[in-house]
């Protein structure tokens, strides 16, 4: 989701090869690009610092060195595991040889395998009602990567809940603060539920201290997680939901998925309705 703006506008560095110690950038204990060196040759080597899978992009710039390959690469890298992104040469040991990177990242699979038979439940308590407030395709911002998401209108600490089992693969909830203008998602309180296929279900603009669960713990569909209040880029209460896979640059793209209501399947949920939530 937006949550990238909160975590990283990406990395920017400068690097001289002659330097005598490698070199290793790592960003918020998540992700790290290490140099490796062998001679006139630089590898660079992403390296996932967590348990759960990441989707990186890095570039290298570079006037002066020989770059094998794309000079951008993006891959999904698995938890724990490093790899090699990018390898450059020296050619000509006269030169200055320098490049610069830039990298970011977010959580999940880049192309998880989903099922898009599965049916999720509603994020709040089985028999109520909330209206919605933005559904799949609202014109206002959901277009785009926030295509299939929705606004549920809850009030500041109404229980959210589960619509997917999963584990909690990031929990914030330290912000006090909505507001409007740029810059305003990094006040965004929000847990992101990593689901066995690979996507994120993600809950956001809880309150603050508003999450129930951390960082590892298990989730069952249904189950009470948060509580919805009115942080980040907001202009009123409500939580945001959406089914996310990973794209480039750290970016997520929501897809379509169907809803359980006590009145049948909801395939694609519109703004003004209101759906009575059934695990």
């Amino acid at each position: 989701m937006f949550a990238r703006a909160i975590i990283l506008a990406g990395l920017c560095l400068l690097f001289a090869l002659p330097s005598a110690d490698a070199k290793s950038e790592c960003d918020q204990d998540w992700l790290c690009i290490d140099e490796v060196r062998n001679g006139d040759t630089v590898e660079l080597r992403a390296r996932n610092l967590n348990d759960y899978p990441l989707t990186y992009t890095l570039q290298v710039r570079s006037r002066t060195m020989q770059i094998q390959g794309a000079d951008t690469v993006t891959r999904t890298l698995p938890p724990r595991q490093s790899e090699t992104a990018i390898v450059l040469n020296n050619d000509d040991a006269r030169s200055n040889a320098r490049y610069s990177i830039r990298f970011d990242w977010t959580i999940g699979y880049m192309d998880p395998n989903h099922d898009d038979e599965h049916v999720y439940a509603f994020p709040y308590e089985k028999g109520l009602t909330y209206r919605i407030m933005q559904g799949y395709g609202s014109r206002f911002s959901h277009t785009g990567r926030e295509e299939f998401s929705i606004d549920f209108d809850m009030p500041v600490g109404t229980p959210v809940h589960a619509a997917r089992a999963g584990v909690v693969a990031r929990v914030v909830e330290s912000n006090d603060k909505g507001c409007w203008e740029d810059g305003c998602g990094a006040y965004a309180n929000f847990i992101v539920v990593l689901h066995s296929d690979g996507t994120t279900g993600e809950y956001y603009h809880l309150q603050k201290d508003g999450a129930l669960v951390e960082v590892g713990d298990q989730v069952e569909r249904g189950q009470r997680i948060g509580y919805s209040g009115n942080t980040g880029h907001t202009a009123l209460p409500h939580l945001h939901f959406a089914v996310y896979r990973a794209t480039t640059w750290g970016n997520t793209q929501s897809i379509p998925v169907r809803f359980q209501s006590a009145d049948g399947i909801v395939n694609s949920p519109r703004r003004g309705g209101r759906h009575q939530a059934a695990y």
